[in-house]
């Protein structure tokens, strides 16, 4: 058994990730869940030696110095696939995520139309969120295609590890990786500023430096896209603001209210059918009464702004679920899963915005002499549904 047998079996039973573990057989992720190979556990000196066998000299000796390394490795024509090697207690142990070749299109990853208007902007900040595995990458790469193939920009990407790979069509495409083309995403941005971009895709806002680089870019009139790990729109607002000291929190949301044009917040369900996964959506649009939100630090009411939006595109995903179940896409089921991890995770922001709303409309009338103030899974591997090797 060597790597290039197991990256086949993986593109070949449609997995998007294969773990390499020492003391277990080979696990591969289908459709969300993790799926044993039937193959003898592998060990910590058989995992390093495939890995070397797709690492070059120099990535070998970053791994060895740092016991832990990103990159991604081209698997012929068909595919690309993000590596990440690491060392765990057991020895050495690694992840390959698969990136197909052929980028898929809005229309085949059934995106809102109002992401495609997100595409067909000038300038501004758009932001796709999600945890792991929720398809950001993905989405992303079907928004830069689209712009690629119907507008002349220049499109410069900066990730870590480059991803999906565009070819340049009727734009002009440039990738740049954090390590061999830049040492991090910060000295990448402000490069970046003086590289003549149309559009710039920041694989990971991760930092205070970065996040604060790419609203600058998006104030100065490039469109920036970028991704977070944060679960709802209010909270992909509230990660940015954080990030800043608090004697800079005015002046960042000032900017932020400003450039913000919309946040993608999704997650993949499992189609009922058993045919993949399909992303469900909650979409911020930025307009004027969300700006004045984020401007006066009123980010618990920006659900009821998304609940009321939709003539602008806007959904939540609890709408975005339900749709989904009432064409009979997913079932209720799944549904109810993804449902009751959404309002665990922001049950505290919706029930701060209904506490507000409740406590404004039973407030007794007083006269007004000025204004007041505004408020301020870990899927366990099934034994039994082993895959034949």
């Amino acid at each position: 058994m060597d790597i290039t047998q197991l990256l086949a079996f993986t593109m070949q039973n449609n997995a998007s990730d294969l773990h390499l573990s020492p003391s277990n057989p080979p696990i591969i992720r289908v459709h969300g869940e993790l799926k044993r190979v039937k193959a003898e556990p592998l060990k910590s000196d058989e995992i390093r030696a495939m890995l070397y066998s797709v690492m070059t000299e120099d990535q070998r000796s970053d791994y060895e110095r740092e016991l832990e390394l990103d990159f991604a490795i081209a698997f012929g024509e068909k595919a690309r696939f993000r590596v990440n090697a690491y060392t765990s207690r057991q020895g050495t142990s690694a992840v390959f995520r698969s990136i197909p070749s052929l980028i898929p299109t809005m229309e085949e990853l059934e995106l809102p139309p109002v992401i495609r208007r997100f595409a067909e902007l000038e300038k501004g900040l758009v932001l796709v969120t999600g945890p792991t595995g929720s398809g950001k990458s993905t989405t992303l790469a079907s928004m830069i295609n689209y712009i690629n193939e119907n507008h002349a920009s220049h499109i410069l990407t900066i990730e870590d590890p480059v991803e999906f790979f565009h070819v340049s069509k009727k734009s002009l495409v440039n990738h740049r990786e954090i390590g061999p083309d830049t040492k991090s995403f910060s000295r990448a941005l402000r490069s970046a500023l003086r590289e003549d971009p149309d559009v710039i895709l920041v694989g990971e806002m991760r930092d205070y430096e970065t996040i604060s680089l790419a609203l600058t870019a998006a104030e100065t009139g490039h469109l920036v896209f970028g991704t977070l790990h944060s679960s709802s729109a209010a909270k992909t607002v509230d990660r940015i603001i954080d990030v800043f000291p608090s004697g800079d929190k005015e002046m960042v949301r000032a900017m932020l209210s400003s450039s913000l044009q919309g946040v993608i917040s999704q997650s993949l369900l499992k189609r009922s059918d058993g045919r993949g996964r399909i992303g469900a959506f909650e979409i911020l649009v930025g307009t004027n009464a969300v700006r004045n939100l984020i401007r006066e630090n009123q980010i618990t009411q920006i659900f009821s702004m998304i609940q009321t939006g939709s003539r602008y595109g806007m959904t939540s995903m609890e709408d975005s679920v339900k749709a989904l179940v009432q064409q009979g896409v997913v079932s209720r089921e799944e549904a109810q899963t993804v449902l009751m991890k959404a309002t665990d995770e922001d049950g505290a922001n919706r029930d701060k915005a209904e506490a507000a709303a409740s406590a404004r409309a039973k407030a007794p009338a007083a006269p007004r002499i000025d204004p007041a103030p505004a408020p301020t899974t870990t899927n366990v591997a099934k034994e039994e549904e082993g895959y034949s090797f």
